[in-house]
């Protein structure tokens, strides 16, 4: 592989149990990001409401996460896995509506592991060659704003876990839930499964609401809370609209976001630097 690549692949949940903070803003930017370093990545659209597919202009595909579910196999998977008109080396399990049926409040065991039987087909596969049509580098989960089955099979499913919140009292009760969250299916199902960070999203600098929220939310979390925070840029929302990366919209808003992008996607990378040591 070429340097900077990983090996195993990372799977990176991406969640908040609150809408409208700005989840699936994270996943593009953090797929825009590995995109610009040539890494081969893999969009798990788990969200009923399919936006990160529609920002990610997928070719047409004969199924979806819904049916993969379904039927866990490699065959469902290749019908359900089209490329984005972003990039050759992005990809996307096709999200939809449909998906709402498996989001069950109290899933069996069996349910859980659906997702994790099938992105085991990515996982560093044996007889993969260099240029293989199902080796990914990374794969990023747009989770539902709901601890549901589709949640909580993103977690069981996971290496890591962005949790994401904008500085507002309703936001940050979210979070703590979704830290919860992630700890509880660490101990019960997924030990692998560590908190990468949390995201704070739509910050605006003169705000001494999002001042007060940001200290809450570092006396909540400590070293989790990442650095650098999302600005509020209307730049976010016009890339977004236009469906395309945050990466390829030439404002300093955009520029400003895209280096939060970097460096959460440098932190899933030093991750899996450690991930590896750990195992040797």
């Amino acid at each position: 592989m070429p340097p900077g690549r990983f090996d195993p692949v990372q799977v990176v949940a991406v969640l908040s149990l609150k809408g409208g903070v700005g989840k699936t803003t994270v996943v593009l930017g953090l797929a825009g990001a590995a995109m610009q370093r040539n890494l081969r990545t893999l969009v798990v659209d788990l969200d009923p409401q399919a936006n990160a597919t529609v920002a990610l202009r997928p070719d047409p595909s004969d199924a979806s996460i819904a049916d993969v579910l379904d039927e866990p196999r490699m065959s469902t998977l290749r019908r359900a896995i089209s490329l984005s008109a972003w990039s050759d080396d992005l990809s996307v399990l096709v999200g939809s509506e449909a998906n709402e049926r498996h989001n069950h409040p109290e899933p069996t065991a069996k349910q859980l592991n659906r997702l994790d039987r099938a992105l085991s087909h990515f996982l560093a596969p044996e007889d993969a060659e260099p240029d293989d049509e199902d080796e990914y580098d990374l794969v990023i989960i747009d989770c539902p704003p709901s601890l549901g089955q589709l949640t909580r099979s993103a977690l069981v499913a996971a290496d890591r876990a962005v949790l994401v919140t904008d500085p507002t009292i309703f936001a940050v009760a979210g979070v703590q839930r979704a830290f919860e969250a992630v700890q509880s299916e660490r101990v019960h199902n997924n030990p692998h499964l560590q908190p990468l960070g949390v995201l704070i999203n739509r910050v605006r600098s003169r705000s001494s609401e999002h001042a007060f929220r940001i200290t809450e939310l570092r006396e909540l979390f400590g070293p989790l809370v990442l650095n650098g925070f999302l600005p509020d840029r209307s730049a976010i929302q016009q890339a977004q609209g236009a469906c395309v990366p945050i990466q390829h919209w030439d404002t300093p808003g955009a520029r400003e976001a895209s280096a939060v992008f970097d460096g959460l996607l440098g932190r899933v990378m030093r991750s899996a630097s450690r991930r590896e040591l750990d195992a040797s």
